[in-house]
């Protein structure tokens, strides 16, 4: 079972940085595909970043490609989200997010199986 945690959630100053974490907590192994999205208020689901059990493909939506940094310790099962040069459009929830298997439509919420509470991302001006 993986039961995933995210927490570094917070208020940052416009270009700013900021690191979320997702955990899991569950007795699962760590060799899950993961990922990261967003929502802001009043729109829809955003895929942010992915990568893969041994970190060896990574993906980036465009809007966050340079700013942001995913990465994975497995031995902690724990996946990260370094947020850098922080904008205001990058407030949002954020939600992590695994897949048992790699998914082919890895930017789609219905790839994953298993899905964090979310941490709140808010950038200040």
């Amino acid at each position: 079972q993986v039961q995933l945690v995210e927490s570094g959630g917070g208020l940052v100053q416009a270009g700013g940085s900021l690191r979320v974490s997702c955990a899991d907590s569950g007795r699962a192994g760590s060799n899950y595909f993961m990922a990261w999205f967003r929502q802001a208020p009043g729109k829809e689901s955003e895929f942010v970043a992915s990568i893969t059990w041994n970190g060896g493909v990574i993906r980036y939506a465009g809007s966050v490609k340079g700013r942001f940094t995913i990465s994975r310790d497995n031995a902690k099962k724990t996946v990260y989200l370094q947020m850098n040069s922080l904008k205001l459009e990058d407030t949002a929830v954020y939600y992590c997010a695994a897949a048992r298997s790699t998914p082919t439509a890895w930017s789609t919420r219905g790839s994953y199986d298993y899905w964090g509470q979310g941490t709140q991302v808010t950038v200040s001006s």
